[in-house]
């Protein structure tokens, strides 16, 4: 099955009120547990690539990872771009290929992010490329991305920012954090104020970044076999759910897949010590992303037998 856009796929999704994972793929395990659980769940799926992934990775080997996912595919997949930030890196990848870009100026002024917004959206529209932006900005640490605090999404302004930019689908600040660190006391979205951009925007679809749950089990499973990871904490799941209900199409995960592999990979080491066969380890890794990824596409998502 060849790539997708989102457009369909968010359509769908607004309509029956459920959401589409976009999960961060780093490697050749990550992308075969992510489209594993997507086809055993019958759900269309987000893969998304980071600008540390991508140069981590190297762009053509992700898009030749996801070539060969998708090759015997019989679920929608989109090829993202997270958290673009310069008009040159979301040229470079849908000039590659990728399917759907996020042009990320919300640490600018207001103006300046709708301006470096209109440039892209102008851009990759002539290609027929989905343009995800941001307004408002979440606190903690993802990769080159960091805040020390959030700031939430004025509604009356994503009106705006949306009738300048013509932008497609729009990442809002409610109370998600990047990392794995979301709160210190108890976990809060702003539901109100996703209810008034939804009413706001209707029929516009919504997306929640920072979104991963953080299960103590893996925490606990790798600080048992040596982590550090203290004090974390993630968004419980039944507040994405409901977010999923009210107007958000889209859902970046990646903390609990990072936690799951390195969980495993550290029992793995402690377990069997005598094992140097990364295939030893990988294989387990993959399960577990597998593992994770159904998770939240039946219990966050709702979005099974959905494709």
């Amino acid at each position: 099955m060849p790539l997708s856009t989102p457009k369909e796929m968010f359509d769908k999704a607004y309509e029956g009120k459920y959401a589409i994972g976009a999960f961060n793929v780093n490697n050749m395990e990550i992308v075969q547990g992510i489209m594993e659980a997507a086809e055993e769940e019958k759900s269309p799926v987000i893969l998304q690539v980071s600008k540390g992934a991508r140069s981590y990775a190297g762009q053509n080997y992700i898009i030749k990872l996801v070539e060969a996912a998708v090759e015997n595919s019989t679920v929608p997949v989109v090829l993202h771009l997270d958290h673009g930030d310069s008009f040159e890196l979301c040229k470079a990848v849908i000039d590659g290929g990728f399917t759907s870009v996020m042009i990320d100026g919300s640490h600018l002024p207001y103006e300046e992010n709708v301006a470096l917004t209109k440039k892209v959206v102008d851009y990759a529209h002539e290609r027929g490329v989905w343009v995800e932006a941001e307004l408002g900005q979440l606190a903690g640490i993802e990769e080159h991305v960091s805040a020390e605090h959030s700031v939430y999404t004025d509604p009356n302004q994503a009106v705006d920012f949306v009738e300048k930019t013509k932008c497609d689908s729009l990442a809002v600040a409610i109370g998600t954090s990047h990392g794995a660190y979301k709160f210190k006391g108890e976990p809060k979205l702003d539901f109100e104020r996703l209810a008034k951009i939804t009413e706001l925007l209707p029929g516009y679809p919504l997306v929640l970044h920072g979104s991963s749950s953080v299960p103590q089990e893996f925490v606990e499973m790798a600080n048992q076999y040596g982590a550090k990871i203290g004090g974390a904490r993630g968004v419980p799941e039944d507040m994405l759910r409901e977010a999923a209900k009210m107007g958000v199409c889209k859902i970046n995960i990646d903390t609990d897949i990072r936690l799951a592999m390195t969980a495993v990979i550290r029992k793995e080491f402690h377990d069997h010590p005598e094992n140097f066969d990364p295939r030893k380890y990988l294989g387990p890794a993959r399960q577990a992303v597998k593992e994770m990824v159904q998770r939240k596409i039946r219990n966050v998502l709702g979005s099974s037998n959905k494709a």
